[in-house]
């Protein structure tokens, strides 16, 4: 049995699997989605698994938590090839790909320390994707550029 194929994390009845996520980002992928295990819910985070396809990639399995589209598509910016598996009696029921939003609403703060959305109570932050390819991004507020790593400091 070659090592790919070595099961290392049990299956799950229900819940989410949150699979092919780039190596040693299942921890920020896991504050993203703010998942803390407080939840009472059984987590499993696999860090650095072998992958035929990835070298290497991070798997999370969230038991009986069912990540609804809007929530994960957040995480296209920190692991764009992650795939979402919704499990029900340990059946694959849905399969789907991140994707990335238009617009990332109230999530992540604006890097601008002047910003309006830093200094004004209660005001989200609306930023807008402006290069999908190069995941370009701009405050609706302040109009600065911004990157990936900027917002996920």
């Amino acid at each position: 049995m070659s090592e790919f194929n070595q099961l290392l994390v049990r299956r799950i009845k229900n819940g989410t699997v949150i699979d092919h996520i780039e190596a040693s980002r299942a921890l920020l992928v896991l504050n993203i989605l703010n998942i803390t295990g407080q939840e009472g819910n059984v987590i499993t985070v696999a860090l650095n698994v072998p992958s035929v396809k990835q070298n290497k990639k991070d798997i999370i399995k969230v038991e009986n938590k069912f990540l609804e589209k809007k929530e994960t598509d957040k995480l296209a910016l920190i692991a764009p090839n992650a795939t979402i598996n919704i499990i029900k009696d340990y059946k694959l029921i849905e399969k789907r790909r991140i994707q990335l939003p238009d617009k990332i609403i109230g999530f992540f703060k604006c890097p601008n320390l002047r910003c309006i959305t830093n200094t004004e109570e209660g005001l989200s932050s609306k930023i807008e994707i402006i290069d999908e390819k190069e995941i370009l991004m701009k405050c609706q507020y302040c109009a600065r550029s911004i990157t990936t790593s900027e917002l996920i400091k």
